[in-house]
Parts: C-alpha cells; structure tokens; sequence
C-alpha cells in the first residue's frame, strides 16, 4: 500500500512505555498535563466538522513513545555520540509534561481515540486504539500540544510465495503457543495465567493467517518481556519479516527463561505424549489457578479486563452455542449424538476453571470436526471410465496392470450406483403406494460399497505415492497422506485415552477431520515400516482393523469412542518390500507389484513428465533446452542405475541448471543468438562428468568357477545344490571315467554374483529347476547387457506375459524343466554328452 502524509497532533507517552498497531492502550491523564486537554479540543472541533459516520473514529492521534539514549530515532543502536553537541536528558528525568521534540522517538502509532474514562474536575484516562505505524517527518508545533507531518507506513501484502515469510510466521505462532504454555504453570514469585483468558489468547492467535503476520509480531511484542531499546526496535521495523525477526528472538528468550524457572517434570511419563498443547495444559492447571493475567501480559480489554489487547473487530459469541451450532451442522451418527448431547449438558454445568472443563470442550470440538455423513459426491456419468483412462495414462506412463484394476474398481462402483439409484426410485414408489413392507424390502437389497485396500509393492522411485494422487483426482476424491514410517505407538494410530494428559485422536481420525469427508483416498505410506509389537503396543496389529473389511465400518477410535465407518475410504497403502509386512495385515490388502522401468519406460516418463518439469522448476521457457532421445538414453544408461526415476530426475535437473547458467551468461552478455539449446552427449559428458556405470556387457567366452560376490544364504544353497548334482553326474557329463572317483579332489569352482543380493535361480537335488521371482528385472537387465538367448524355468512362463513389448522381440525365451534341458543349450554342440538323459525327463518330473 503507497504510503500517505498528514498533519495530526502527537500524545507524548509514559517512560517506558509503547503503543503498537492492533493493541487498545488505556492513557492516564494527570493534571499536569495541559497539552491533552488541548489536543482533545482540537481533536473534537475537527470530528464535529465530518459527517456523523465518520467522526471521531476517523479523527487520528499520534501515539510516540520517549526517545531512548542507546537508539537513534531511526532505532538504530548508537554507535558515538559527539562529545560537543549538547547531552541529552537521562531518561528518568523524561516524563510526557516536560518532554520536548528531541526526546521524542522517531516513530509512532496513528490511533482513534476510543473513549475517555473519568470526565470531571480530577484525572482522567484515555482509551486508544492503534491503527498503524507513522514515521515523523517534521514538527510543526509544539504548544499547546505537539503537532507534526507524518506519514502512514502501512505493511505490504504478503506473496503467498514467500516461503520465508511463512516459515518465520509458523515459527512466531509456534512460540507464541508455548509462551502461553509456560505461563499456565505456577512459577515461584507469579501466579498462573487464567484458563479463559488463555483460551482467549489462543483463539486469537490460532484465528491469524500469513497476512496477518505483522499484526501477530505486534501483539506479541505487546506481551513479551523486553526493554524499552527492544521494544522500540519493533516499532520502527518497518519491514514485516525484520519485525517478526526481532519479536521472535524476544519469544524465544522468554521461552527458554521461562523453561528453566518451570518445573514440567510431573507432567511428562511412560504412555503421556511429549506435544501438550495449552488446551491440555488448562486441563493440568485450572485448579491452581488464583488471578488472572501475569507480569508483561495485561489481560486484554473485552476479555478480563483493560491495558493490551488484540483489537477484534469479530466478536466472540458464546461457546456454547457456537459449540451446539458445529455439533448440529457435522450430522453426527445416533450414537455419536446421543454422546455429544450428554457431554454438552455437563459441560454447561462446568465452571471454565474447572480442570475437566477444556479436555470435555475439545472432545465435543472434535466430535464436530469428524466428518460422520459427509462425502465427495461420485460424478459416475457415461464419460466416468474414459476420464479416469485418459488421467491415469496423462500421468504415468506404462504400469498397466495398476490401471485395469483401478478402472475395474471404477466399474464396479458406476454398476453399484446404478442398481442403488433404481432401487430408490422403488423404494419411493412403493412407500408413495403406502407399501411399506415392499419399501423395506427394496431397502434392504441396497448394495454397500466397500472401498478396496490396495497395497502398491516396489523400489523407490516408481512412481507409487505419486500414482496415488492419480487414483484420487480420477476419482475426484479428496486426498490425504499418512506416514507410517517410524511408527512405534500404537496410540498414534488409535488415539489416546481420554485419561491421559493431552490425549488426541489417532492418524485416521485426524486425517478423517482435515479432509472433511468420509469417502477420501487415504495414502498409507511406508506400512512395511510401521513399528511391531513393545512397550507402546503394537501398531501392525491397530491397522489391523483399520485395513479389514469386515471391521473397518465400526473402527472404534480411543480418543473418540464411538464407531466410526471407514469402509468408503479408499485406502491405498505402499511398501518397498513385503518382507517386514506381518502376514495377517498382508491378508487384508490386495498386492499390486510395481517393478523397476524399462529403459524405453524411462525415456518416455522423461520425455512426457521429468524434462518438462525440470524445464519450469530451473526457470527455464519452452525452447531455451532440447533433450533428444539419445541424450535421455545417455542419462539413463550412463548415469543412473534404478529401478524407478528418481536419480534420473536429479541428473535432468543437473542438467537444466547448467543450460540456465549458461543462458543467464548469454543473456548477460547480450549474445542470446550464439546460445545453443540443443543438448549433445559430449556435453552430457561435459556437464554430469565422468560416467557414473559402464554397461554390464555379456562375456563371450567361459571362464573359471569360484565362490565370490556378496551371496545371500539362498545363493550360496543354491551353488552348493548345483554343486552336488553335477558331483552325482560327473559320470553321465563325461567329466571322470570312473564312476566313483570324486571330481573336486583334483578342482576348484569359482561362482561370480555381482548382483547376488536377487536371487539367480533355484535348482532341486534332483535336478528339477523351480520358479524364481524378479523376472521382469532381470531380463530387462539381461538385455541391457546385451544377452541374446535367456533361459528361464518353465513355471515363470506366466510372467512373461507381464513383460514389455521391447524385452519380448529382444530376447529368444527358453522355458526349461530340469538341468539336463538347460545344460544342452549351455555345453558345447559338438561335445554335448547328455542326449541320452533327455529322454523319458518328463515322465520323471
């Protein structure tokens, strides 16, 4: 806002004392003072000259608070002072009677002058109300009052970009909250802030967003201790993130004086959560409370009383009803009614200071924020399955069987709607005809939609959390992610007990209440990660009920206490490795693997999705960088080794920042037109450095057989298998001419694995190859290595039908039963001793 000049008369104030934007200050008046009545005089005449509707709230006074020796009047700290020019007065010898312009400090508060308390012969005081900050330019008057040009310096509006801004903003709510924290204990010398008084506070601090951000600072700095040097500091910052700054560095100081004066030892335990709030510090004080307020916070006018108050223009109905009004409006289950009712007769029955009285308050509060029948209505029309279609292919590329089943899931839902809407037109019909019975009937048929639980399995990267939000914008359904890695309380998924100091919901419920609506996607990521069993309970076995089907309509809460119906949330949980996942949760989900992309998947998720991306996050436009499709390949092949994209992204990113420095220097240099944007593999080279990975390549010759590479246990069985079979068929392999001679007396074999963490293949005593996992991996890998004829176990033929189209036309597939097929296309043609062992195989198997 462009700051605008005025003349108004000056309210020198007390010694120590300051007026801030926001806050009703109560001005004593002794009869010393001559210039007020004055200034009053003036301030009326000219009230009486608007129109009614804007007297004398548009009539402003200039609050100035006395100048400090160690500031300038800029609030500077003083660095010198010129041993000639003339000294000072010391501050105590300052008062507002005798104070001249030179002891006024160079900034005020414009203000309107809300009442006059105590008209008559004796003293009387004046309320005024801070509106804004004012600089002083220059004095025009100083008797009977002091007069001066001013201008209003009106705080900027905030970019809802400015991250810092919003950081420093969530930190001042932060330590504001626990500066009132602090301040409900009882503390020697001092007693305990007033419950209501503090639930006041609170409110209002709760009720200020990022735009308000300078006007948090203020009040703030109005109740935080400091001195008068600091607090003049706040005054003349005119810039909002310098005066949040400073209010913060206040905050923070109190806050750590007050933690070491207060003892919290009593209130922290085995099963009490660490993050009490002041609502649950309310609850641990209320009967110790003896006044309200506390040294450095007056109690605020409207609310206990007058002398430093945020300055609402809303007015605070009464609880309530405001309560009964949220309680009305959620259109809680009958259940859940018939508790809220109880509970809300004993809470009017309640005094405020009442111990009871916040932890009742925040159970109804909560009870209202639940959503019980509220839900994102299905937009299920001819076009629904298309749309969905069209989405999920815009969004990812590949991953095919993940979308058949959330299409399958679509079609089902759309079939459900339809049987249930022509069975509410019967339903009508029949209760129109007075049939009742029939009506009940009819009811009765209605299909439950049961939301299923879809468990998305595969290395980082891929894409899951990601496909997710897909899933629900297709849907057109709110979204809401819940990490459960690190979870080790059971509590954190359940909620506390009401018993418990500072209890809240759980995970489910919270999320259930940001969302506002009972039918959601609810992300669960990380649940391979979630704690088991100890002394918290055991977590796995709380999602227990969450994920069953046949539970989840009746998920009870411990906080809530009250069945609450998950079955139309859609939860879609991720995991990295089913390993750590307890079997019986592993039961309730439905697996969909999501294996590691192809390099053709790679390119295509780089060329649709990553480069854009990167393109508009590194400040770059359409055309100002090229990546063609043997660039990608470059990336992807010699710089990154994943199963999903993610390194890949960063190595794009790498990229694009060096295309953006460079542009910016052309840019600079006004030689834009010798800017290139085409992207080669020598500057790919140039750019991302020596190569990362050289490609595995395919030996052409055999070699030696030894033990070595880093094995798991199912490998290192899996040699020794092998190794006793050839061992007992060294005679039919031709390899002794004696049938009992032991082939390893005179040998050694060496087994190389540089990947042996994935199990190879598995072969029994026998000779009979089994099935083996992971079979899309590692043919994509087998044909990166540029392997032409791969062998696989007969029972894994059902998985090359998953595969890309590429890896099928690049690898001949041979499905093999026992060792002796495999080993004929492995031993040399034309010293192949095993023909005869082929025969009657099958009959054998």
């Amino acid at each position: 806002m462009a700051p605008s000049k005025a003349k108004l008369p000056l309210i020198p104030l007390a010694k120590d004392t300051i007026l801030l934007p926001g806050i009703v200050l109560r001005i004593p008046v002794p009869n010393d003072r001559p210039d007020i009545p004055a200034l009053l005089s003036n301030v009326y005449s000219r009230a009486a000259s608007k129109t009614p509707s804007q007297r004398l709230d548009n009539v402003n006074v200039v609050c100035v608070p006395l100048n400090s020796l160690l500031l300038t009047r800029d609030g500077q700290k003083t660095i010198s002072e010129n041993e000639h020019s003339p000294k000072p007065k010391e501050s105590s010898d300052i008062n507002p009677s005798n104070a001249s312009k030179n002891d006024l400090f160079g900034y005020g508060v414009a203000a309107k002058i809300s009442g006059v308390e105590g008209r008559g012969t004796g003293e009387f005081a004046l309320l005024v109300e801070g509106v804004a900050r004012v600089k002083i330019e220059k004095f025009t008057q100083e008797s009977p009052f002091f007069e001066a040009e001013v201008t209003y310096m009106h705080d900027d509006a905030i970019s809802s970009d400015d991250v810092a801004i919003q950081g420093l903003f969530a930190h001042l709510k932060q330590l504001s909250r626990h500066l009132l924290f602090f301040t409900l204990l009882p503390r020697p010398g001092f007693s305990p802030l007033s419950p209501l008084l503090a639930r006041r506070l609170e409110i209002y601090i709760a009720r200020r967003g990022v735009q308000d951000a300078g006007r948090l600072a203020d009040f703030m700095a109005n109740i935080v201790e400091g001195s008068l040097e600091e607090k003049l500091q706040v005054l003349a910052a005119l810039d909002v993130k310098d005066r949040i700054e400073r209010v913060i560095a206040l905050l923070q100081r109190q806050v750590d004086d007050l933690k070491n004066s207060v003892s919290i030892a009593s209130f922290t335990g085995p099963g009490v959560p660490s993050n009490i709030d002041l609502d649950q510090m309310t609850k641990l004080n209320g009967r110790r409370t003896r006044r309200p307020g506390m040294p450095g916070m007056p109690p605020p006018p409207g609310m206990a009383g007058r002398g430093g108050a945020p300055m609402d223009d809303e007015q605070e109905p009464n609880e309530m009803d405001e309560l009964k009004g949220k309680l009305d409006a959620a259109r809680l289950t009958p259940e859940a009614a018939k508790v809220a009712d109880r509970e809300l007769k004993r809470l009017k029955k309640m005094s405020p200071a009442q111990a009871e009285y916040q932890v009742t308050r925040n159970y109804l509060e909560n009870l209202s924020e639940i959503p019980w029948s509220a839900v994102t209505e299905s937009h299920l029309g001819v076009e629904t399955l298309s749309r969905a279609r069209k989405q999920l292919d815009d969004d990812h590329y590949g991953l095919e069987k993940v979308k058949k089943r959330l299409l399958e899931y679509l079609a089902v839902l759309k079939l459900k709607q339809s049987i249930n809407d022509d069975l509410n037109t019967q339903v009508a019909k029949a209760e129109e005809e007075k049939a009742l019975e029939r009506a009940e009937s009819l009811k009765s048929k209605r299909v439950v939609d049961k939301s299923p639980i879809l468990l998305l399995v595969g290395p980082p990267g891929v894409g899951k959390t990601s496909l997710a939000k897909s899933i629900a914008t297709a849907l057109g359904r709110k979204f809401h992610r819940i990490s459960l890695g690190g979870v080790r309380d059971e509590a954190e998924i359940r909620g506390h007990r009401r018993t418990y100091i500072a209890a809240m919901p759980g995970l489910i419920v919270n999320g259930l209440k940001k969302v506002g609506v009972a039918n959601p996607v609810f992300l669960l990521d990380e649940i391979d990660k979630v704690g088991t069993s100890n002394y918290h309970g055991d977590p796995s076995a709380a999602m227990l009920e969450v994920l069953d089907p046949e539970q989840n309509h009746t998920f009870t809460d411990h906080y809530v206490n009250i069945p609450i119906d998950l079955s139309k949330v859609l939860f879609i949980a991720t995991a990295n490795s089913l390993d750590t996942i307890p079997p019986p949760l592993l039961d309730r989900m439905e697996t969909i693997n999501l294996p590691g992309y192809t390099t053709l998947e790679k390119r295509h998720i780089a060329m649709r999705h990553l480069i854009p991306k990167q393109i508009q996050t590194n400040g770059l436009g359409p055309g100002q960088v090229e990546f063609n499709q043997e660039v990608v390949s470059k990336i992807i092949e010699s710089y990154t080794r994943e199963a999903g994209v993610r390194n890949l992204e960063r190595e794009i990113g790498s990229v694009c920042r060096a295309k953006a420095v460079e542009y910016a220097e052309a840019k600079d240099a006004r030689h834009v037109e010798k800017y290139k944007p085409q992207l080669s593999v020598e500057d790919i080279e140039e750019i991302l450095g020596i190569e990362k990975y050289d490609e595995e390549i395919a030996e052409k010759t055999s070699g030696s057989v030894q033990l070595t590479g880093k094995l798991g246990d199912v490998l290192k069985e899996s040699v020794e298998v092998a190794l006793s079979w050839v061992k007992a068929h060294a005679y039919e392999l031709s390899l002794t001419h004696d049938p009992t001679e032991n082939i390893m007396k005179k040998r050694s074999i060496h087994v190389h694995c540089p990947s042996g963490a994935i199990p190879k293949g598995e072969i029994s005593l026998r000779g009979r190859v089994t099935a083996v996992g992971g079979i899309k991996e590692k043919l994509i890998g087998a044909l990166r290595a540029g392997v032409k004829t791969v062998l696989l176990p007969a029972q894994n033929r059902k998985d090359v039908k998953d595969l890309p189209q590429e890896v099928k036309e690049g690898l001949q597939i041979i499905h093999v039963q026992h060792i002796w097929e495999a080993m004929r296309y492995v031993w040399p043609e034309s010293h192949w001793p095993g023909e005869e062992n082929l025969a009657g195989i099958e009959s054998r198997l």
